[in-house]
């Protein structure tokens, strides 16, 4: 007979600088999710766990016990891989909109469970629904449908999958705990192993609009999370991606969904280059882990062989009408796009654009109504940023750099000034930076979280 644990040994415990074994987390979670452990406890937890940190087990186990917390999602049915994508979060950052039905076209199952914009990122859910009609609260007997009918499907956590996460990333919101890597591992995996994934590729940020701008925290995170996953049985690959600039040439809701049709249609504009490129990376990683291409350079020319014949496009299209959405939007998307009130900014001198304070950006797409401060906010659907410009070009005086979209005028002074504050013109152009400047196989992880835990004296950072 176990003797009855009580939350305030478990708090003593982590605070005092502890680990806690599978039966004390499992309590935790347990009490989290039904509600029978208080917030002011569990937030108590969190804060020493975020001082003290999660050791390599705990995280491990702490991930798993929230994946159970709640229903999971099972594709054995579908007769296919199932592989999912995830990023850390970024400014313009649409990969998923191309991942998804590029790997889908490709034979494998792609189920989606995704987030809205929050801070300074977007989100994938928001950016969905300024499609009319589009649903991303569908029941997992509806997420099967689709995803057996079209091959992927992009939707929102159900109420009962993972109840856990929902309360702790709640409390970690309001109690300064978010920056935690446990934390944030459990978090991401816990909704992604409760998919049933085979395999899972994740786009871990780095750069002036990273979640975690420290390049050393950023590549903690993602061996983390390689090694927690595939320690759960699930395939994974995780690449540090640049977000040092916007993804792509556009940054809001509809206008992001705009620029990536028009990838999906075969357009290659040079503002959409790096977004293009990158999707094709990470949807060859997807192929790759799925079994659908030997290499992922393999798998990198089944994807971009996806988006010329054009079966890509037509997943995603399945995928919109699928779940409610009426895709006549995109016949004439200019035409759809009708916000309160439109701006230029031009150039105030000439030179290189040579830096980009990316998260700055990000609050001035967020302050035009593209995104919330505080969730439960309304978000404007044609809101956003059109950049005409990137990170090393050539500009002068006069030249307009973006386009700024807005419910009404009065939103403009604040985004436009934030905008001249982020934006760096110089003499000089900046050494270019890499698209992917790392990536981490559960070998390369491994090797990297034993360095990383010798270094911190057994304690990881």
């Amino acid at each position: 007979m176990r003797a009855p644990l009580h939350t305030i040994d478990l708090i003593r415990t982590k605070r005092d600088g502890g680990s806690l074994n599978a039966h004390e987390i499992g309590f935790l979670v347990c009490g989290a999710a039904n509600g029978s452990i208080p917030a002011e406890q569990l937030s108590a937890w969190l804060m020493a766990a975020f001082l003290r940190g999660l050791s390599l087990d705990e995280t491990r186990t702490l991930t798993l016990a929230m994946r159970d917390s709640g229903e999971k999602f099972s594709p054995a049915r579908l007769g296919k891989a199932a592989v999912d994508k995830h990023s850390t979060g970024g400014v313009g950052d649409k990969t998923s909109f191309l991942v998804a039905p590029i790997a889908a076209a490709c034979g494998l199952a792609v189920p989606m469970i995704s987030g809205r914009a929050l801070g300074h990122t977007g989100g994938t859910l928001d950016k969905l629904e300024s499609i009319p009609g589009y649903r991303t609260a569908l029941s997992l007997q509806e997420f099967e449908s689709v995803l057996r009918k079209c091959g992927a499907s992009i939707v929102s956590q159900s109420p009962a999958l993972v109840p856990a996460d929902r309360v702790l990333y709640a409390l970690r919101d309001r109690t300064g705990t978010v920056e935690s890597p446990g934390l944030i591992c459990a978090s991401i995996l816990s909704k992604k192993l409760a998919e049933g994934l085979d395999a899972l590729v994740l786009d871990v940020k780095t750069g002036s609009g990273a979640f975690l701008r420290k390049q050393e925290d950023a590549e903690y995170l993602a061996a983390l999370m390689v090694a927690t996953a595939e320690a759960s049985g699930t395939r994974t690959v995780a690449l540090m991606t640049d977000m040092s600039q916007p993804l792509g040439r556009c940054a809001g809701n509809w206008i992001e969904l705009v620029e990536s049709v028009g990838l999906l249609r075969g357009e290659r504009p040079a503002g959409s280059e790096d977004l293009r490129e990158l999707s094709l990376i990470l949807a060859g990683w997807m192929i790759h882990l799925g079994g659908q291409a030997a290499t992922p350079e393999l798998g990198y020319a089944r994807a971009e062989a996806a988006l010329a014949d054009g079966s890509a496009l037509r997943v995603f299209f399945a995928m919109v009408e699928a779940q409610g959405g009426d895709v006549h939007a995109f016949d004439d998307p200019i035409a759809f796009h009708k916000p309160g009130a439109t701006r230029v900014m031009d150039a105030w001198q000439s030179g290189f654009i040579s830096a980009m304070d990316t998260t700055a950006l990000g609050w001035a797409v967020q302050r035009l109504g593209a995104g919330r401060e505080k969730a439960g906010e309304p978000v404007d659907p044609h809101a956003g940023i059109a950049f005409h410009a990137r990170c090393g070009a050539r500009v002068e005086q006069g030249q307009p750099l973006a386009t700024l979209y807005a419910i009404s005028a009065e939103l403009m002074a604040e985004p436009i000034a934030l905008l001249k504050q982020a934006i760096t013109i110089s003499e000089t152009a900046p050494e270019p930076v890499d698209l992917v400047s790392r990536i981490f196989t559960r070998e390369t992880a491994e090797n990297y979280l034993r360095d990383a835990v010798r270094y911190q004296g057994g304690h990881p950072i």
